[in-house]
């Protein structure tokens, strides 16, 4: 009966010794993965180097040579405040103020509520013409004064 009761202590006593949870397992995989993610993320992450331009209010300086060009919410365009009738005559107009040293810059001007394909056909037809200088008016936005 004692071999019987020595064995019984003894696998009693093992049972007693794995109460405790190895946690070094678990930080050697938390480890690995930090380690994973230090090196993958700077490659995945991929960006194009590029210095922005700093932003800054300038208002427009309004030439005397300077052209601006209008588009309503009818997609009718103005030159200088005076109608044109269709873009053939828009780029012809461009076309004669293209050659003139210094050559002048294009303002337009947009409606908010017009389609971009009217505001592109306008800046399309300065491109053909070779106007290098083309710009956009906009309005400043106004801020309250909290009334």
């Amino acid at each position: 009966m004692s071999k019987f009761k020595d064995v019984m202590s003894t696998e009693h006593e093992e049972a007693d010794l794995n109460t405790a949870i190895n946690t070094t397992p678990l930080v050697d995989v938390m480890l690995v993965l930090l380690i994973i993610f230090l090196i993958t993320v700077p490659v995945v992450v991929k960006t194009v180097n590029l210095q922005l331009p700093k932003v800054t209010n300038i208002p427009t300086q309004t030439k005397p040579e300077n052209i601006i060009i209008a588009v309503d919410t009818n997609e009718n365009v103005y030159w200088n405040n005076a109608p044109v009738s269709d873009n053939a005559e828009l780029l012809a107009r461009l076309k004669q103020k293209a050659v003139v040293k210094p050559q002048p810059e294009v303002h337009v001007r947009g409606d908010k509520d017009v389609r971009f394909e009217a505001v592109g056909r306008v800046i399309l037809d300065c491109q053909r013409a070779g106007i290098l200088k083309v710009g956009f008016l906009t309005e400043p936005e106004h801020v309250g004064t909290g009334s």
